[in-house]
C-alpha cells in the first residue's frame, strides 16, 4: 500500500501537478491546501494582506478527474474570496482532500478541527490564527487484510514562525484525540500532512505518547519553489516502523512548493 501526502499548494503548479497525479501510485493520496469554488473551474487568484497566489478555482475537481477510480473525501477548514481571471470575485472553500483506491474498502471516516472553528472571511483572508482540520480514514486492505488508518493534517500557520505555542500545544490535544477516536487496536496507523512545526515541537512528544514515529526527522522538505532558509513543514509519522518498506521525500518532480511524502507499507 502507498500513502502520500503533499500540500499541493492551492493548485499554483497544476501544469506539473496533474502529470504527477497520473503515475504516483497512491493507494491513499492526503492533500492539504485543496480549493473548492462551486460552478467555476480553471484558475482563480488569492490574496491576503502578506500574499498574492494563483489557485486552481476547483483543485478538488482537477484531483479527481485524475484519479476516477479513487474515493474522494473533502472537509473545509473555512471559505473566503477569490477572483478569477476576469477579475469577478467567488467564494471558495479551502481544506483537506483525501483520495482512497476503490481496492481498499473504507470502514471509517472521522474529521475535526484541530484550531478554531469553519469559518467564512469575507472581504479578505486573515495571514493568521486561521482554522484547521484533521480528516482521519480507516480502511481495510483485502490483499492484506489489514487495517489501515491515516490521518490527514494542515497545522496552523503562525506568519510568526514554526515554534511552539499555546495555540499549537492545543492542537496536538486535539490532534491526539482524533487519532485515538478514529483507529482501533491493531491497526496500522499514519498521521502526515503539512504540521507548520520545526522538528523538535512539544506536537511530536504528544504523537509518540500515542506510540507514534516520526519518519521525517530534520529532512528538507520543500521544494526550490520555497525561497526561506527553513526547510521544515511536512511530516509523516507511523505506528509501526516494522511495516513500513519504503519512505522516501523526493526532490523531484517539483509539484508544489512542498515535496511530497511517499509512504509503501510492506505486502505482509
Amino acid at each position: 500500500m502507498r500513502i502520500i501526502s503533499l500540500n499541493a499548494w492551492g493548485g499554483a503548479l497544476f501544469d506539473d501537478l496533474g502529470p504527477w497525479l497520473d503515475t504516483c501510485g497512491a493507494d491513499i493520496l492526503c492533500l492539504q491546501e485543496v480549493t473548492h469554488t462551486p460552478s467555476l473551474g480553471g484558475w482563480t487568484r488569492y490574496d491576503d494582506a502578506d500574499r498574492s497566489l494563483p489557485q486552481r478555482a476547483n483543485l478538488l475537481a482537477d484531483v479527481r478527474s485524475r484519479l476516477p477510480h479513487h474515493h474522494a473525501l473533502f472537509v473545509a477548514s473555512d471559505a473566503g474570496p477569490v477572483q478569477d481571471q476576469r477579475r469577478r470575485h467567488h467564494r471558495q472553500d479551502f481544506g483537506l482532500a483525501t483520495f482512497v483506491a476503490e481496492t481498499l474498502t473504507v470502514v471509517g471516516v472521522r474529521s475535526g478541527f484541530v484550531h478554531g472553528d469553519y469559518t467564512e472571511h469575507g472581504d479578505q483572508w486573515p495571514t493568521d490564527g486561521r482554522p484547521r482540520t484533521a480528516l482521519a480514514v480507516r480502511v481495510h486492505d483485502p490483499a492484506t487484510r489489514r487495517f489501515v488508518t491515516v490521518v490527514n493534517l494542515h497545522g496552523l500557520r503562525d506568519p510568526r514562525g514554526k515554534a511552539d505555542t499555546p495555540a499549537r500545544d492545543a492542537q496536538a490535544e486535539r490532534l491526539a484525540a482524533l487519532v485515538e477516536e478514529a483507529r482501533r487496536d491493531g491497526d496500522v496507523t499514519v498521521v502526515c500532512g503539512d504540521f507548520n512545526l520545526l522538528p523538535g515541537s512539544r506536537t511530536f512528544t504528544v504523537l509518540a505518547d500515542l506510540g507514534l514515529t516520526d519518519l521525517v526527522g530534520e529532512a528538507d522538505t520543500r521544494t526550490s519553489r520555497y525561497p526561506k532558509p527553513l526547510r521544515h513543514a511536512s511530516y509523516l509519522l507511523v505506528s509501526d516502523p516494522a511495516a513500513v518498506e519504503r519512505f522516501d521525500i523526493p526532490a523531484e518532480p517539483e509539484v508544489s512548493d512542498h515535496r511530497a511524502l511517499v509512504l509503501d507499507l510492506k505486502h505482509r
